[in-house]
């Protein structure tokens, strides 16, 4: 499903002394099936991008369209219950969102809030547990006796139920150690590429947009700067620009060929592929007098 902001401006407070512009002349164009990650600075204007892409806000000014659905200003509320079953938002800490007795009731409450039978609900909670690598016994506990890391996939587990066409992640590693930042981003690509969503990753770091997305979306002051793949918002100006960091394997790749006085030929922007573009060099043999 595209997701297509045509000029979209928005105001807080709008028509209010207290009106405060949030965003100004937003142009995106997210393609069906990609991996885009939204990255600026705190204030550019990511989350209330986000809002806006399952309508819990709507343009002051502009349009979103999502899929077929198109969401303006005074777009009513049917409208946005219908796209809200098709786009799925991982919040900042999900874990904070849970409420039921149960693992099974926290997951099957979403696909039943949107119409889905109790029987398939289940189900779907059982083969969700099952995907996301949690023990069946899990169902029947609280979701507050289980370890942090547990209760953030099944709060994983309660968006991914209703079966979303889009799936988006506000900083989905918050909080985690280096290995589960890891496991948690490799859960979310799988998941991407076995169920075919359109997944839009909201995040400060740069290793993990470089890592995952096909398009990278500049965001600053509230305006977007730059939609462009990976390489060439860390290879050029954008980036350093918008004050944003390069990808640790890229500035480990620049101070080398700037000593070594010589380029590996490609942009690094995994440590694999600094490991592999260097290997090339040894093995051309390459001095490092």
């Amino acid at each position: 499903m595209d997701i297509v902001f045509q000029q979209v401006g928005y105001r807080y407070a709008a028509d209010t002394p207290f009106e405060t512009k949030a965003l100004e002349d937003v142009n995106i164009h997210i393609q069906s099936g990609s991996f885009t990650a939204l990255v600026g600075h705190t204030g550019s204007g990511k989350s209330t991008i986000l809002l806006h892409m399952n309508g819990l806000l709507k343009p002051t000014t502009g349009s979103v369209l999502i899929g077929d659905t198109k969401v303006e200003r005074h777009t009513k509320g049917k409208v946005l219950r219908e796209l809200r079953s098709k786009v799925g938002i991982v919040f900042q800490f999900p874990e904070h969102q849970l409420f039921e007795e149960t693992v099974e009731k926290d997951i099957m409450f979403g696909p039943m809030n949107f119409g889905m039978d109790e029987e398939r609900a289940r189900q779907k909670a059982h083969e969700l547990v099952a995907l996301l690598g949690l023990p069946e016994d899990v169902l029947q506990k609280s979701p507050f006796d289980l370890s942090g890391g547990q209760m953030r996939r099944v709060a994983i587990a309660g968006v991914l139920a209703f079966e979303p066409e889009v799936l988006i992640l506000d900083e989905p590693t918050a909080g985690l150690d280096p290995r589960g930042q890891k496991e948690i981003m490799n859960l979310f690509l799988r998941l991407h590429k076995e169920q075919n969503l359109t997944t839009i990753l909201v995040t400060h770091s740069m290793e993990d947009a470089a890592r995952y997305a096909d398009d990278i979306v500049v965001m600053n002051a509230g305006t977007t700067v730059a939609q462009a793949s990976p390489e060439e918002v860390f290879s050029t100006n954008i980036a350093l620009d918008n004050g944003l960091e390069l990808p640790q394997a890229y500035q480990f790749q620049r101070q080398l060929e700037e000593k070594l006085g010589r380029s590996l030929g490609e942009v690094c922007l995994t440590e694999e592929q600094f490991v592999r573009a260097y290997s090339r060099l040894l093995k051309e043999g390459i001095s490092h007098a």
